[in-house]
């Protein structure tokens, strides 16, 4: 299958940041877990603010609360302290007009590709037919014009994500939740699909909050990047992505992309998530012991 490309002028990310306004505030924002060895303070106290229209990747080792925090800005978790608002309303309940990706599809199995993306307005109750030219429209910007008939068993990992990307816009959401979309894919997939991802949130401009564990990953698509430390989880930086749109493949190769992961992956160094040096075999002998 050949994705469908669409042509779009390149742009400098600062042409078009000043004139957002916030969407998203997170302030003093905490989270702990119980458990039965006592609590586990997973995050915070965080403080972040979000505009409309920004993609923004938040990157940390694992167990740092990056898809906690998703859960939290979409509701579906309570915080201890602080606050979280999305266009001014205090978040204490789920958020249902959002749109929600997470790394497997959750396609339904008897309802073919078209189908799965018309659920989303059934289940609001709104009329499937004011809705059905859209459906089309969006499943044609990545490539799945043909497919809209067929099954989720009919399609390849990366086309049953396409479709869910798709479900999760198709209401129009304000703000769309991504929890590493891409991570369960083959890393040709994946490379497909982060330049399909980025040519579909052009075309919609929608808030995107996207988690990822790939250093690359968040540069490429992000017009900001969120590095958490490691539990508890809190904002070490954030770094803006000044790169024109959209971004090829080919951007990877330039002296700017490679200056950026450079600079991210420095900060996980300066935590010891990453480290240069191996140890000898012989050290690893007396672990083993």
């Amino acid at each position: 299958m050949v994705a469908a490309t669409l042509v779009l002028a390149a742009t400098p990310h600062s042409t078009w940041e000043a004139t957002l306004k916030e969407l998203i505030q997170i302030n003093g924002v905490t989270k702990t877990y119980r458990s039965k060895a006592g609590p586990i303070h997973a995050l915070g106290p965080l403080d972040l603010t979000i505009c409309e229209g920004e993609f923004v990747s938040i990157v940390g080792p694992s167990g740092c609360g990056k898809s906690t925090l998703l859960l939290l800005v979409g509701g579906l978790l309570d915080y201890e302290a602080g606050q979280i608002f999305i266009n001014g309303n205090l978040v204490n309940q789920p958020q249902t007009d959002i749109g929600i990706v997470f790394q497997t599809p959750v396609l339904v199995d008897w309802r073919d590709v078209l189908g799965n993306v018309l659920l989303q307005i059934e289940m609001r109750g709104l009329r499937r037919e004011d809705y059905l030219e859209k459906a089309k429209n969006l499943l044609r910007s990545v490539g799945l014009a043909e497919f809209e008939k067929r099954y989720p068993f009919e399609l390849s990992g990366g086309m049953q994500q396409r479709a869910a990307f798709c479900r999760a816009l198709i209401h129009n959401p304000p703000l769309v939740l991504m929890d590493e979309p891409l991570g369960a894919l083959d890393a040709i997939t994946r490379e497909q699909l982060r330049v399909d991802l980025e040519q579909l949130w052009l075309l919609t401009k929608k808030t995107v909050l996207f988690v990822t564990h790939s250093i690359p990953e968040s540069v490429q698509l992000s017009d900001r990047v969120v590095v958490f430390t490691p539990r508890p989880g809190q904002i070490a930086e954030v770094i803006e992505i000044d790169l024109p749109r959209p971004r090829t493949i080919a951007v990877r190769e330039s002296a700017a992309f490679q200056q950026y992961v450079h600079q991210l992956t420095s900060i996980f160094m300066n935590f010891g998530i990453l480290r240069d040096t191996v140890s000898s075999p012989q050290s690893n002998a007396v672990v083993g012991e």
